[in-house]
């Protein structure tokens, strides 16, 4: 039986590439805005969480689902990948007490050539590095951070790992073969409210393929698909009339 009485737990999840390090800056933000508990962890074959033998968003959702209390209410806030997962949680057959799920820059169309370059880098060896920083710089464009964060910033650390003097991603590069969402039967699956989010200079999804889903849409003002990691106040908004 699910405890009404507390505020629900947000589970924030991050996007293809990252680890649930890229939150830690919103700590000091939760904690004046955010009554209830947080979580955020790392999707499957990311950051410390083990790899999965095949990828699809049903299998990354099912490995979460064994980490969460099933006494807990859920709101999950998911970026890009994360979002979907989010979706996924949120499924009917999935059991799960999610009181809502804000999705962060889905890429909600995908062409023949964007899934073919995914099972390239799917397919690709593990590579190694000599230095944490060649590393580093690696994961920061794997995870769509470059800019935003520097080499040496904390958060990076979840996403790299030595072993022998060398360094790698953390990453499973087989995730990148996750493949495309299916939104429609994704939202169709669940009955809890879902808001789809995007920063205004996202080129990966626009206004228009979100709207064609029929759920609440909102658009962040000058942001782009980082937006959680570019104005963490502006999305952390998102899950205001769900806490």
């Amino acid at each position: 039986m699910v405890d009404e009485s507390r505020g629900p737990v947000l589970l924030l999840l991050h996007g293809m590439g990252a680890t649930g390090e890229v939150w830690l800056p919103w700590a000091p933000l939760l904690e004046r805005r955010w009554a209830g508990r947080w979580l955020a962890p790392d999707l499957a074959g990311h950051g410390w969480s083990p790899p999965l033998p095949a990828y699809s968003f049903a299998a990354l959702a099912e490995r979460l689902t064994a980490t969460l209390g099933r006494d807990d209410r859920l709101v999950v806030l998911g970026h890009s990948l994360g979002g979907v997962v989010g979706i996924a949680l949120a499924a009917r057959s999935a059991g799960l007490p999610v009181d809502a799920v804000v999705g962060l820059g889905i890429k909600a169309v995908w062409s023949p050539a964007e899934l073919a370059k995914a099972a390239e880098l799917a397919a690709r060896p593990v590579t190694w590095f000599a230095t944490r920083d060649e590393a580093a710089r690696r994961y920061l464009r794997v995870s769509g951070l470059a800019g935003l964060l520097a080499p040496d910033h904390p958060v990076v650390d979840g996403g790299l790992r030595q072993v022998d003097g060398r360094w790698r991603l953390a990453m499973d590069p087989a995730a990148f073969a996750v493949g495309e969402p299916d939104l429609p039967a994704l939202l169709a699956a669940t009955d809890a409210p879902v808001l789809l989010a995007r920063g205004e200079h996202d080129p990966m999804v626009s206004d228009a393929q979100l709207k064609e889903l029929a759920v609440p849409v909102a658009t962040l003002p000058g942001l782009g698909h980082n937006a959680h990691v570019e104005d963490p106040a502006a999305v952390l908004a998102l899950v205001d009339e769900f806490r």
